[in-house]
């Protein structure tokens, strides 16, 4: 006979019970509806773009908040990583007596991979955490309910303004954190390496291809069109409370940067591969 003092050990079935529990918890399909209810959103927001249903007003408003509103942080950002990299790069190099390859690995680095990759990142960290904010808290407080009653399209009142600024300021984000880098790493060569500017600026020419600024902006505007979609249709999806905005936020911002470093190395692939 048992003794119904001693603790009861966990069996088989519990083992099982508790590891599917904790399989549905981590890979549970809720992100996969959001992520296509997203991909549904931005569709209709594309189109609407393109049929030019464009609210001019709110447009200029999301482009500030886009735009002037983040290149603080993007230029310190780029002083950072242009320093750093050069640093990184040029005391090796110039060891090995390279010195004059540092401008051209340092541009062709930047325009290829660090500059589109970091900017999305920083947009996501400014613009689409207040996307997903700011959408989640209307519809938890059905304010996108009140939007509807008045036959007002949502998506083309709050999501394609913010599509078309991303789709506009990514890309200037990211020729901003470009030229920015570029030239905190010449400063740099010059003042802790003695590299001279011409030597620097003829190897970032010598290097540089006519396709990859093009191949750059072409990153930056997927990325931010992945940004924009994804954080106002994880906003717009938001349900329960208050307490679900923060979930929401959180969630928006690992989707779009898992997802941005899965198309990066697609796009690294069709682009310089």
């Amino acid at each position: 006979m048992s003794d119904p003092s001693r603790p009861r050990r966990p069996t088989a079935d519990g083992y099982r019970a508790t590891a599917l529990g904790l399989a549905r918890r981590l890979f549970g399909v809720r992100w996969l509806r959001r992520l296509g209810s997203s991909a549904l959103i931005g569709g209709q927001a594309v189109a609407a773009i393109g049929r030019g249903r464009i609210g001019f007003n709110d447009l200029v408003e999301q482009l500030m908040e886009a735009g002037p509103g983040s290149f603080l942080i993007v230029l310190i950002t780029a002083l950072a990583a242009g320093t750093v990299f050069n640093i990184q790069v040029a005391a090796e190099l110039t060891k090995q007596g390279a010195g004059s390859t540092v401008g051209g690995i340092l541009a062709l680095g930047l325009a290829r991979e660090i500059a589109p990759l970091l900017s999305a990142t920083l947009l996501t960290g400014k613009v689409a955490t207040a996307y997903a904010a700011q959408l989640g808290t209307m519809k938890v407080t059905e304010q996108i309910d009140a939007i509807t009653m008045l036959r007002t399209d949502p998506v083309q009142y709050l999501v394609v303004p913010r599509v078309l600024a991303m789709l506009i300021m990514a890309p200037v984000q990211c020729l901003l954190f470009f030229g920015i880098g570029v030239w905190s790493g010449q400063m740099s060569s010059t003042e802790l390496y003695n590299i001279p500017p011409e030597v620097f600026w003829n190897s970032v020419r010598s290097w540089m291809t006519p396709d990859d600024l093009p191949s750059m902006l072409i990153k930056a505007v997927v990325f931010g069109l992945l940004i924009a979609v994804i954080s106002c249709g994880w906003g717009l999806t938001t349900k329960g409370g208050p307490k679900e905005v923060g979930t929401t936020t959180t969630g928006a911002v690992v989707m779009i940067l898992v997802t941005v470093a899965i198309t990066d190395v697609v796009l690294t692939q069709i682009l310089f591969g």
